[in-house]
């Protein structure tokens, strides 16, 4: 069983010797141990830092491509590497390294195929208020969406099996953690978290420059991914709304009509005409939406078979 701890990181020479120095070599259950750093287009010292503390793989990029890109590539790196459980973890040191048993143990129990780490939210005085309603918030929503149990769902800190790593494909650029955890509840993968502790904050959130920011990308972030993996359902409630109300709208004015007073509600009719063709279109585009959603799919399949077969 070869496990392999992936570190994303971008300008964290600082903070990343910190955190090698809390990460495990051996652990229960695994024969093997790896560290692998995915530098995103660190102008600082980060590379350096990692060699110095004894990382066996280390991915670059030529320059910043973001948390999310630099994620996937980890994940692609590790099944390269023939790993059968991947943790990711920050650079920036946030998560105790110590727990990553933690992680492993409903995996290792084959209870789950991903398990997140929940952090003490209420308990972080770097979280105000305000964070800390949102984030509570959002992962009501990412549980609402992805049908799954997960408290905390913007955790970095996860672990998953190989199996599960080669189903996932992130398509924005912000952030992994809400669009991977809603895919796996899309995917019927079993998922489930377990508590962790956190170490004190080094250097502010890259992630969450402010509140407004974080709302900003955060919101067109899960909209976005509802719709990639729900598209007849968000098309097709539109659709049938548009239509519903051309309809209502259509057979108000024939009302009108038949009462003879057709002629001082021609309005309606362009409305409810607009509405139904708008309807119309709109439930067109859920059927293609639809068509595109089950092509993704199989391509997805179509890639997991392909880790698969070399193993």
């Amino acid at each position: 069983m070869k496990l392999i701890i992936q570190i994303p990181c971008f300008n964290e020479e600082q903070t990343l010797g910190i955190t090698l120095a809390g990460l495990p070599r051996q652990v229960p259950g695994c024969d093997a141990v790896e560290w692998l750093v995915i530098d995103d287009g660190s102008t600082d010292r980060t590379v350096e830092v990692a060699r110095q503390g004894g990382v066996d793989h280390i991915i670059r990029h030529t320059h910043n491509q973001g948390l999310a890109r630099a994620f996937m590539s980890g994940l692609d790196a590790c099944l390269r590497l023939g790993a059968d459980i991947i943790v990711n973890t920050d650079g920036d040191n946030q998560y105790d390294g110590a727990d990553i048993p933690r992680l492993l143990e409903p995996i290792l129990a084959y209870r789950a195929e991903m398990v997140i780490g929940a952090r003490p939210i209420d308990a972080l005085e770097h979280f105000s208020p305000t964070k800390k309603l949102l984030q509570k918030l959002g992962s009501w929503v990412v549980r609402v969406v992805s049908q799954t149990d997960i408290p905390d769902a913007p955790s970095g800190f996860r672990a998953m099996t190989r199996h599960a790593a080669s189903r996932l494909m992130v398509f924005n650029d912000y952030t992994y953690t809400l669009e991977t955890l809603i895919q796996a509840g899309q995917k019927n993968m079993s998922v489930t978290s377990v508590p962790v502790h956190v170490n004190p904050d080094l250097r502010a959130s890259r992630l969450v420059r402010s509140i407004p920011y974080y709302i900003g990308r955060s919101i067109p972030t899960i909209l976005r991914i509802f719709v990639i993996y729900r598209p007849f359902r968000f098309f097709g409630t539109l659709g049938l709304v548009l239509f519903s109300l051309g309809t209502i709208i259509g057979l108000r004015f024939v009302w009108h009509y038949l009462q003879g007073e057709g002629s001082g509600h021609v309005q309606s009719l362009i409305l409810a005409s607009i509405l139904l063709t708008l309807g119309f279109q709109t439930l067109l585009m859920a059927l293609v939406a639809d068509l595109l959603a089950a092509n993704r799919k199989l391509l997805e399949d179509l890639r997991a078979r392909s880790v698969s077969s070399v193993e």
